[in-house]
């Protein structure tokens, strides 16, 4: 008798779920991944959304904005092209959601932003590109790209508070983000980092995928902290040293699928970023892009910079 009722149940779902193919089937063109660009107030800023299906007809998803980390979207509302969701504030100091209006056209999303402060912004969105590889990675000759006496390579993305002594390239106080003139497709790097107790950081991949550097000795594993690929991947173990020692990473990044060594521990093996981290220079998956460390949460120093170009 319990068997029959589970096969019964079984056959009711399946036939619940073959009487709404035309959801399916309309909300195959909002799913999957896509690369957003929001403007607002004359600036460009990068931003990501992921749509899936959750049983039979409702949408989830996942969204990145300009900062923060990938915030859960618990349903998108979807109809006839349209759709809307809300999310929570994250890292903002205001307390009303962030409300998204939007619509499918041919090749692309279109649509609205109402923000924290309550004001209204336009963003389009493209298909996030998938970014797979074919073949075993033939790697080049290794570049060195800080050369431990000046700047050359390098440039603020603002005000310039980087400087180099004694071999090291650091900065002192929160500042301006700091990206390399070179860009890069895939690759391996080798990066050493040290950080004052407390202070936070990243390795940012084509400077769209932030490898977290932070202050994490002691504690669990997780997406917010050092070795994860932030808001996405967490590191398998906790292997951060005390700060004020020198500690590094030794990162390869082929398409989406990256590996991480941090500390000569493998914390991450060859997992997808699904897109964008907060604090990317673009949304532009496709492209190659520079190495970027992140200078604005804290004091950071860097040395002995090396990647290593995939043909």
């Amino acid at each position: 008798m319990k068997n029959t009722l589970y096969t019964l149940l079984i056959l009711l779902a399946l036939s619940t779920l073959n009487t709404n193919p035309c959801f399916a089937q309309e909300a195959s063109a909002i799913e999957g991944r896509w690369d957003i660009t929001i403007t607002m107030n004359g600036k460009e800023l990068p931003s990501w959304l992921e749509v899936q299906h959750s049983g039979i007809s409702t949408l989830v998803g996942r969204f990145v904005y300009a900062g923060g980390s990938a915030r859960p979207i618990s349903k998108v509302n979807f109809k006839d092209g349209k759709f809307s969701f809300a999310i929570p504030p994250q890292w903002e100091r205001e307390s009303r959601d962030l409300e998204f209006e939007g619509a499918v056209t041919a090749s692309s999303l279109t649509g609205t932003m109402i923000f924290v402060d309550g004001k209204k912004y336009t963003w389009t969105a493209v298909k996030a590109p998938a970014l797979k590889r074919e073949g075993e990675p033939v790697f080049g000759e290794p570049i060195t790209l800080f050369n431990g006496v000046d700047m050359t390579g390098w440039k603020a993305m603002g005000d310039n508070q980087w400087k180099v002594e004694g071999g090291i390239l650091k900065s002192e106080k929160s500042g301006s983000n700091l990206v390399s003139d070179q860009k890069f497709t895939d690759f391996k790097l080798h990066i050493e980092f040290r950080y004052n107790k407390g202070s936070n950081s990243g390795v940012y991949l084509r400077g769209r995928y932030e490898v977290q550097i932070d202050d994490a000795k002691g504690l669990n594993p997780a997406v917010g902290h050092l070795g994860a690929i932030y808001g996405f991947l967490p590191p398998n173990e906790m292997v951060a040293k005390d700060p004020g020692v020198w500690q590094s990473y030794d990162i390869t990044l082929i398409g989406r699928m990256v590996t991480v060594i941090a500390n000569n521990k493998i914390v991450i093996w060859n997992q997808e970023i699904p897109g964008i981290t907060g604090g990317a220079i673009d949304s532009k998956e496709g492209e190659p892009g520079p190495l970027m460390m992140q200078g604005d949460h804290g004091p950071i120093e860097f040395r002995n910079i090396i990647i290593t170009p995939i043909k």
